[in-house]
């Protein structure tokens, strides 16, 4: 019963073209009440798990093969975010080495009938690059480029 707007970000990356960073993701999730802990807000290990989400998406895109999450490191909590608010996760890579990145990621409450957005909690992520076997493996040393998008008419027509 969540309600993902992953669609967006890659939206987001189409209309932008060659300015768009594969090292960034964002999606928008509601907050529905089974999300919520006994103050009507948002539970903390509800937050912790949508922040690895964003974190995982963002290094498999750079990294373009398995991650996994060794750490999660610095996570702050500044402001509660409230039943029937929409929370946006933007995550960055912001590190890359031999085989692991770190991802910070932002979590920004939005109150939907006024627009107030505010800070909401903020952490990073150390992701490690793995082969079949679980073992760590090397991180190419630049992205691979995305792939051009095609509208649904621009198939047919091929």
């Amino acid at each position: 019963m969540i309600a993902s707007a992953w669609a967006r970000g890659m939206a987001m990356a189409a209309e932008q073209g060659s300015g768009f960073r594969e090292a960034q993701t964002r999606f928008v999730e509601m907050v529905f009440p089974e999300q919520s802990n006994h103050y009507g807000t948002l539970f903390g290990g509800h937050a912790l798990s949508l922040m690895g989400k964003a974190a995982f998406v963002a290094a498999t895109r750079r990294a373009r093969c398995a991650v996994v999450m060794a750490t999660s490191d610095k996570v702050a909590f500044h402001e509660p975010v409230r039943v029937g608010e929409l929370v946006e996760l933007t995550a960055e890579v912001t590190r890359v080495g031999r085989s692991s990145m770190t991802v910070t990621v932002d979590m920004v409450a939005e109150a939907l009938v006024s627009g107030e957005r505010r800070l909401a909690a903020r952490g990073a992520f150390e992701m490690v690059a793995v082969a079949a076997n679980g073992r760590p493996i090397r991180i190419p040393s630049s992205p691979s480029s995305p792939s051009s998008v095609s509208s649904p008419s621009e198939e047919t027509q091929s």
